[in-house]
């Protein structure tokens, strides 16, 4: 009967220890659960504030990059201008020397002669829907001076060959006139300006200064002289700034600020209205 009786109070001790490990376990692993499920709703909530604002930060971007073109299409638009203005207001031809300032399009007149052996032939120049070559002319001017590059105007292309002989110039001292001006340029250029050969005339494709002086052995003046159109010795001729005036560089710039300023009244008429629903 004794013996019973203690192993029935032995086994209740041990049920009454398993059942406060038991509860210890419960409450240790609801603890967890809490902390876990409290973990995700704050991850969860904390993921959708920052999903919500990613479009206001893409349009914020979108807006600074609008605005900086309608800027930028406004600069060019003044360059534009002040381009039209300087090829609008020379008035006489200036003699032109080694080493004399020169701004864009002023009327200079220069006095030496063709070197009609070494002429290039600038490639890829279209003009009312057909192909052509600019041809570039050296003018000697005095020995160990820096040659002035004559663009003598526009040949349409006949043929995958060109009539040497319509080239071909006196070398003869001569004074010719025109206007400072630059070398037609290209957003991308593939390959060599020009190719490497010694045949004469040399066909370019959007070289550059220093690669047509690299090509003739010798200094370059810094600009090309645009040969008058009233001087002889030249093939078609119509100088004038950039076809794109600056008007439609100022309409461009009016679309991109409006194009700015529409997406931004969006995202804060988006904003205030999101916020008004929570």
């Amino acid at each position: 009967m004794v013996l019973v009786f203690g192993q029935e109070k032995k086994a209740r001790k041990q049920s009454e220890h398993y059942s406060r490990e038991q509860n210890q376990y419960n409450d240790f692993h609801g603890y967890l659960q809490a902390s876990t499920t409290t973990n995700y709703i704050l991850n969860e909530t904390v993921k959708k504030k920052f999903v919500a604002w990613i479009p206001y930060v893409i349009g914020a971007i979108l807006v600074i990059q609008f605005l900086a073109l309608g800027v930028w299409q406004v600069d060019r638009g003044f360059e534009k201008r002040a381009q039209q203005q300087a090829f609008e207001s020379q008035a006489g031809f200036a003699s032109w020397s080694n080493g004399m300032a020169v701004r864009s399009y002023q009327k200079l007149k220069a006095t030496g002669h063709f070197d009609s052996e070494r002429q290039f032939l600038l490639e890829n120049i279209i003009i009312n829907s057909r192909y052509g070559y600019y041809v570039l002319t050296p003018l000697v001017i005095a020995a160990g001076e820096p040659v002035l590059l004559i663009n003598r105007g526009w040949l349409e292309r006949s043929g995958p060959d060109i009539n040497i002989a319509s080239l071909e110039l006196d070398d003869a001292p001569v004074t010719i006139r025109g206007r400072a001006g630059s070398l037609p340029r290209a957003g991308y250029r593939m390959g060599d300006a020009i190719a490497s050969t010694t045949e004469w005339p040399q066909r370019a494709v959007y070289p550059t200064l220093d690669e047509l002086g690299k090509a003739l052995g010798r200094d370059v003046a810094p600009f090309i002289l645009l040969l008058d159109p009233d001087d002889s010795n030249g093939f078609f001729r119509h100088w004038v700034p950039e076809e794109m005036g600056p008007g439609r560089h100022y309409a461009y710039a009016l679309q991109w600020f409006a194009m700015g300023l529409v997406l931004a009244a969006l995202l804060i008429w988006n904003f205030r209205r999101r916020g008004l629903e929570t």
